[in-house]
């Protein structure tokens, strides 16, 4: 590793915003890093260990926290960080109108927040909640400076007026075009996981937004980029065949991607046509058809690298076309219109998923498209597939205008997942199920200390959403790939996460 020199790196995905409080992408992930830090972080046993924290304390409760905080930190804007900077973020983030699904999910149970002394600070929970930990771990829980935290122009966007204390500052922002960030010459507080101690090796770094693979894969060969994130298996051969260049790659934790079922109108009102659904569609066949053997099945919710996932769902379902032709044909959907679909009383089995145009990513747009295609040819369902922008897709939801949410996430920890995607009062909760076994299961998983018994609780979560509920038909478990020059040095995913990590280790060679 030497110090010095700017590198470009290509990115799929354009951040939604740029401040951590509001993230919501997992393509945005290594953007927040950059800038900002948590209280926590992960090693990579995926233990919970200190960052900005020097550590903490659980009382036997389980009720209250006390988190010892480092001293001499500066933000990048010249404010101080203390206790009562950690109390300033917390009190914003429980502000319902400033992020809704923070302050009633990853919050709910956060009941107050004590400045100790300036190197303390003391969390009370009005019960026990082991996801908190995970929370200040996460981008979510990063902290910004009170001087953003009162002044910035247009906060929930973020952009340069928003400061973290991070090893890179946010020198400027083009919208469609790039971001380019400049080295923190006074940091100091690198994650536990890192390589190195100090600076950043780079003077700076441009992220550029090419959304088209092709066009990226373009941008490294030709030697207009350094790196690029996300390639996909039709383009990966250009990179392993070429000397010149090197790919990693690395399983996302937090949920698999896959296809959640609107259960609040028909036709998934009814379990059965969710079991066709789920059967109707071979997914082995599918992914080998779009990832060409580079894509990992996903058989739950959660993602099979995560210490939470139930092995007992593989083989359990899917591809059975006889099955998914008989449930339908009991849930009274025997009748065939010109085209091949199947009707009832004069209706087509239509179901819409709309995909929206900021969450694409991974070729999912033609994942979908072959999952249309196999559906109507084993079952005669007709999936109704659209790209739309993300105010139009907003709405729909809003309106409950859509019978099909296809969702990943890439939370540390797959619980906050699935409460954000399966308790009844969760703000991702897409399949508007509300089912008291549910919510109990989930809420006895948060509540749980002991691994074990949370590891049981899980599975047994996994066994109700995915079998007996049949929420939701699994597709793949995410995962980053990044393509470099053999000249970048120090390229690494974040652990437990399996996301790519900052810029922060990253080196050019000569």
């Amino acid at each position: 590793p030497r110090s010095g020199g700017s590198l470009t790196w290509a990115v799929e995905t354009e951040p939604i915003t740029l401040n951590p409080h509001q993230y919501a992408q997992a393509k945005a992930r290594l953007l927040v890093w950059n800038s900002f830090e948590s209280l926590l972080t992960y090693d990579r046993e995926g233990r919970v260990v200190p960052w900005l924290a020097t550590g903490y304390q659980v009382s036997p409760d389980g009720l209250t926290y006390t988190i010892g905080l480092r001293d001499g930190i500066r933000f990048t804007d010249g404010e101080t960080f203390d206790a009562a900077t950690v109390k300033a973020n917390l009190d914003k983030l429980r502000e319902p109108e400033y992020n809704p699904a923070v302050s009633a999910v990853q919050l709910r149970n956060l009941k107050t927040v004590e400045v100790v002394d300036p190197r303390t600070v003391r969390l009370v929970l009005s019960t026990p909640d082991v996801l908190i930990l995970d929370f200040l771990a996460s981008p979510q829980g990063a902290q910004v400076s009170p001087k953003s935290l009162r002044e910035a122009k247009n906060l929930k966007a973020g952009g340069v007026d928003v400061a973290g204390t991070g090893p890179f500052v946010l020198e400027a922002y083009v919208p469609g075009q790039e971001l380019r960030y400049r080295r923190n010459p006074d940091y100091a507080t690198p994650p536990p996981h890192a390589t190195h101690t100090g600076p950043a090796h780079l003077e700076s770094i441009t992220y550029r937004f090419l959304k088209e693979s092709a066009v990226r894969v373009g941008a490294l060969t030709s030697g207009q980029v350094q790196l690029i994130e996300g390639v996909p298996a039709t383009d990966q051969p250009l990179i392993t065949g070429n000397p010149a260049l090197r790919l990693t790659r690395e399983v996302n934790s937090g949920s698999s991607y896959g296809y959640y079922l609107n259960t609040s109108r028909p036709p998934f009102d009814d379990i059965r046509v969710r079991q066709a659904f789920q059967e109707a569609v071979d997914v082995e066949a599918v992914l080998k058809a779009v990832y060409q053997g580079t894509a990992t099945r996903a058989w739950s919710v959660v993602n099979p690298s995560s210490r939470l996932y139930d092995k007992r769902l593989e083989g359990g379902y899917s591809g059975d076309v006889a099955r998914a032709n008989r449930l339908l044909d009991e849930a009274g959907w025997t009748a065939r219109d010109a085209e091949g679909f199947r009707t009832k009383a004069g209706k087509r089995l239509t179901v819409r998923l709309l995909q929206a145009a900021p969450y694409l990513r991974d070729r999912r747009d033609v994942l979908a498209q072959a999952v249309q295609a196999a559906v109507k040819q084993s079952a005669g369902i007709d999936l109704d597939v659209a790209q739309v922008d993300l105010g139009s897709w907003n709405q729909a939801f809003a309106d409950n205008e859509y019978e099909v949410f296809d969702n990943s996430r890439a939370d540390t920890d797959a619980g906050l997942s699935l409460n954000l995607l399966l308790h009844t009062e969760g703000t991702v909760n897409r399949t508007k199920i509300n089912d008291a076994r549910l919510d109990d299961l989930l809420e006895a998983g948060q509540a749980a200390g002991d691994p074990a018994r949370r590891a049981t609780i899980y599975a047994d979560i996994q066994q109700r959403t995915v079998r007996e509920l049949a929420l939701v038909l699994p597709l793949y478990a995410p995962a980053d790939q990044i393509a470099a020059s053999v000249a970048v040095g120090g390229v690494t995913f974040e652990p437990t996460a399996g996301v790519p990590a900052s810029a922060y280790d990253l080196w050019l060679g000569k």
